[in-house]
């Protein structure tokens, strides 16, 4: 399994990046992301650090962790220049908190981090059909996620997929170690959302691609396998 959203003490998680993943490593994943809360005030703060907890985890340990960072709660306005700027600073998925149905995040952000050029779209709501076609185009991923309330909207995420061509993905958004998950409980809540084994497979596929599972092994890249 691989997971593309997860936090840590660098911001509202309970974890150190290194329990964290070992935590992890335990359950049988094979890859996480580092996607720690991040604005405008932080982000130059957290993106290294997430970026060195990365490097020195591949260096010593199986699992993969991939610098990442969620942009959350940055005016829609602002989206665009903080995408470009988490990439310079070094993330390698950049995700945008999207507007989950039990936050108050600003209208218009599902829109701003699709034209932005997001990787992962995370929790996106009530996402209208005209913004996943969108998120298709662009090849922006909407997130099936397994955390209590941002799951809340599932069912519609998949169903707009479904109909717009939109990937997906699943995450958990893991804040404390209860939330992380392995492959059979992820599977539950792809099929509880409403996917079929076969859209499962696809959206697992999606996952590998953006953890650039098939890259040449490096510093916070993975491993190839045969």
């Amino acid at each position: 399994m691989i997971d593309l959203h997860t936090h840590t003490l660098f911001s509202d998680g309970e974890l150190l990046p290194s329990e964290l993943l070992r935590r992890a490593e335990v359950l049988g994943l094979r890859a996480v992301a580092l996607a720690d809360h991040a604005d405008m005030s932080t982000l130059d703060h957290v993106v290294p650090r997430i970026v060195r907890a990365c490097e020195e985890n591949n260096r010593h340990r199986r699992i993969r962790a991939i610098p990442a960072i969620e942009l959350t709660h940055v005016p829609p306005a602002l989206i665009g220049r903080y995408v470009e700027e988490a990439r310079r600073l070094g993330a390698r998925i950049v995700v945008v908190h999207g507007e989950s149905p039990v936050e108050p995040v600003e209208p218009g952000t599902n829109r701003a981090a699709i034209e932005a050029g997001a990787d992962i779209l995370s929790h996106p709501g009530l996402i209208a059909d005209e913004e996943a076609r969108m998120a298709a185009e662009r090849g922006v991923s909407l997130e099936v996620s397994a955390r209590k309330g941002h799951s809340l909207a599932n069912g519609h995420v998949v169903a707009v997929a479904r109909r717009t061509g939109a990937r997906l993905v699943l995450n958990t958004d893991a804040h404390a170690p209860a939330d992380l998950i392995a492959e059979p409980f992820a599977r539950t809540v792809a099929l509880g959302a409403g996917m079929t084994p076969a859209e499962y497979e696809e959206l697992r596929s999606n996952m590998a691609r953006l953890a650039g599972w098939e890259a040449p092994s490096g510093p916070c890249g993975p491993e190839t396998r045969t």
